[in-house]
């Protein structure tokens, strides 16, 4: 019995030592909490301000074609800025925490496995952001948000083999709220804070509570 359990944690440590070697297993899961309030700050924002510039707009609706035009672009110019904002707060608390992770599972930064993982994250993530600024271009506001809760959903879970498995779930949920928010027109910005916000505060609550109570038996 006692041979039994010392080849059962023999087994164990070399499945360790196999998935520190071949995934970046260093992302925090405080880092998704962080993001995820973030985003539900970004998204209560929007809707403050949306809901100032639909005011004018109804106030303006007998106005001439340019007023109107004046006020969907500036609104359009604040909700990027905003979104801009959540990604850059998002990558920066995201970044620190990370590099605490890896100190703490003896990884490198910028090693095999997070080169890997970063491109895999990019290339997806990339192309969902052109393709975004081009439906702003033509003028599909109301398809954005099911844009990037997919291309983010695609990009997850295809970087999903270099990290935590657990991501690909995160992945799968984005990509399957990006479809059904494709068809609710209109809900975008509920469905992005649901995404973003809600999906990240859980999944990132389970992820530290997950590997902090390993560490802790380990």
């Amino acid at each position: 019995m006692e041979n039994s359990k010392q080849h059962l944690e023999a087994l164990s440590g070399i499945k360790d030592l196999m998935e520190k070697s071949t995934k970046f297993i260093s992302l925090s899961g405080l880092s998704g909490v962080i993001a995820g309030i973030t985003a539900l700050l970004g998204a209560f924002l929007a809707d403050v301000r949306i809901d100032y510039y639909l005011n004018g707009y109804s106030s303006h609706s007998r106005m001439e074609g340019p007023t109107t035009t004046f006020i969907i672009d500036n609104l359009t110019l604040e909700l990027f800025g905003i979104a801009f904002g959540v990604l850059i707060i998002s990558i920066f608390f995201g970044l620190i925490l990370t590099i605490k992770e890896t100190k703490k599972n003896g990884q490198h930064i910028w090693g095999k496995n997070s080169k890997l993982l970063l491109i895999n994250l990019l290339i997806p993530l990339v192309a969902g952001g052109i393709f975004c600024l081009i439906l702003i271009y033509h003028g599909l506001y109301v398809l954005v948000a099911p844009a990037t809760l997919l291309f983010y959903g695609l990009a997850l879970f295809n970087c999903g083999k270099y990290t935590l498995g657990e991501i690909k779930y995160l992945g799968m949920l984005e990509i399957i709220l990006g479809l059904v928010s494709a068809v609710f027109i209109g809900k975008g910005l509920l469905f992005w804070a649901i995404g973003f916000g809600v999906l990240h505060i859980v999944y990132g609550t389970l992820m530290h509570f997950k590997y902090n109570n390993k560490a802790q038996n380990a």
